[in-house]
């Protein structure tokens, strides 16, 4: 494990001018469209734009307010326009993709991840008007491994760069926008390594993993997990996005959950399947689309993975409101879900995994 210095990691003070002009990536998903409807809320700021290449659903346009959709497509450099022509002084990126499925496939995923980031900090370079980047990433940048501390913060980078999806999309980012804080050291750049969300209305790969009445767990393993509210994690962006935050951020609640205690606490009944079947189950699940699981995730689900939130409290001054059990409890009660009863068919679940995956090997 090695550690690197996290660039521009400051000690500038938290506050700064609150922005005129704020444009918000992703806005047809939970994260970035209630995003633009809290920032819209906020009399302080003059414009708020939300781009996306699909406009959001009408209950989200309601929600967004006075917030104005612009349909573009952040790799096409046409984006610098939307950018200087409305003068934003303000990104927030959230449109980073987790799952290949609801991207169009693992290239599209790809393509709209690195290419869409770089032709949007291309933009941000060019304007003259733009002082405050934030990104929303991923402690998955982290990696899964058996090595891997107890803890993870923010100096620390795996060994190996993560072999594909998400996580390697998303520490190539981050390596794009160190290069263009560099380049524009007037541009405050944040950071946000978000854990998993969980809550009653996200819609995430563990949130459908965990609505499952037999989950699928890897025989021999019981891994850590770490959760933020989805409340939180809107709420945090918010502050980055109207104060002055510099740096690179953990952004976790309190405490953690082994896995089978999550199973458990959320009613489900629990299927350990042998290593040497574990990828022929996460191909049938992805092949149901129940389940989109990457490799990726599937270490995560081995291993685990707990980040230190130190910097998070004592420099951003950000303390989530929910911990990790509350926020998994809370995701629990808004999904009503429901124990699954019965030994008989326990075991019969059971059974069944394990058949579909001999007859998959």
């Amino acid at each position: 494990m090695t550690r690197t210095g996290s660039p521009r990691d400051a000690d500038r003070s938290s506050g700064g001018a609150a922005p005129s002009v704020v444009l918000v990536t992703g806005v047809s998903r939970f994260l970035g469209g209630n995003l633009a409807a809290r920032l819209a809320a906020n009399p302080a700021i003059e414009r708020v734009l939300g781009v996306d290449t699909v406009p959001p659903s009408r209950d989200m346009l309601r929600r967004m307010g006075r917030a104005e959709f612009v349909r573009a497509d952040i790799r096409n450099p046409l984006i610098a326009k939307v950018i200087s022509g409305a003068g934003v002084d303000t990104v927030v990126h959230a449109a980073l993709s987790a799952g290949p499925g609801s991207s169009g496939g693992r290239t599209a995923m790809k393509e709209m991840n690195v290419i869409g980031t770089m032709q949007l900090l291309a933009a941000c370079q060019k304007s003259e008007r733009v002082r405050r980047v934030v990104l929303k990433s991923t402690t998955a940048v982290y990696g899964s491994g058996s090595r891997d501390p107890a803890l993870f913060d923010e100096s620390m980078t795996p060994k190996d760069l993560p072999s594909g999806g998400y996580a390697k999309d998303a520490a190539e980012i981050e390596g794009y926008l160190r290069g263009f804080a560099r380049r524009r050291p007037d541009v405050t750049t944040s950071v946000l390594r978000f854990c998993n969300y969980v809550g009653p209305r996200i819609e995430t790969v563990l949130t459908r993993y965990f609505s499952l009445p037999v989950v699928p767990t890897i025989l021999g393993f019981d891994p850590r997990l770490q959760f933020l509210h989805e409340e939180d994690a809107l709420a945090v962006l918010e502050r980055a996005a109207v104060e002055e935050h510099p740096g690179v951020y953990n952004v976790a609640a309190d405490g953690v959950l082994m896995l089978s205690q999550a199973i458990r606490r959320a009613g489900r009944v629990q299927a350990g399947v042998p290593s040497p079947l574990v990828g022929p189950v996460g191909r049938f699940l992805r092949g149901t689309r129940v389940v989109d699981y990457s490799p990726e995730q599937m270490r995560f689900l081995n291993f685990g993975r707990v980040v230190d939130t130190t910097r998070l409290k004592e420099r951003f001054g950000f303390h989530p409101r929910w911990t990790t059990v509350q926020a998994f409890d809370d995701y629990v009660r808004g999904r009503a879900l429901r124990p699954v009863l019965g030994a008989e068919r326990i075991e019969a679940a059971e059974r069944t995994v394990l058949q579909a995956a001999r007859m998959l090997h």
